[in-house]
């Protein structure tokens, strides 16, 4: 893409309304017992966050990947452990969620204990990237 009409601001503010967006349909999702459909959609709030990241740290588009763990790479951060686990299994849901052949297993794995524990990381990963921003 050819940067030069490219507005720094702009692509943040997008990237930051569409995961506003999506942590409102994620919380939805998740009180009306969608709880597959919850981590889906926790998984595109936290890329379109780190995708707004992307963009205050690099002042160009972010990369068309959805791997949360690479996008995360991509802006420098120094994980820990426990984070780099998080984007590595927050990105499984995007497949597992979307996908035929993982979709019935993982419906069964996302029980409300499953669910409940993996909304409130997303939650406060949520949080963090939003710290890192500097919101």
């Amino acid at each position: 893409m050819e940067s030069g009409n490219f507005d720094t601001d702009k692509m943040i503010k997008y990237w930051l309304d569409s995961s506003e967006e999506d942590f409102v349909t994620m919380i939805t999702l998740f009180e009306n017992k969608r709880y597959s459909w919850s981590l889906f959609i926790g998984h595109l709030m936290i890329e379109k966050l780190l995708k707004s990241l992307y963009v205050k740290l690099n002042n160009d588009y972010p990369p068309y990947i959805h791997n949360l763990f690479r996008l995360a790479e991509n802006c420098n951060l120094n994980l820990t452990d426990d984070q780099r686990f998080f984007l590595i299994t927050v990105t499984a849901f995007n497949i597992n969620a979307r996908y035929d052949d993982y979709k019935m297993s993982f419906q069964k794995m996302c029980t409300p204990d499953y669910t409940t524990f993996w909304i409130g990381q997303i939650k406060n990963q949520r949080l963090w990237i939003k710290a890192l921003i500097g919101l």
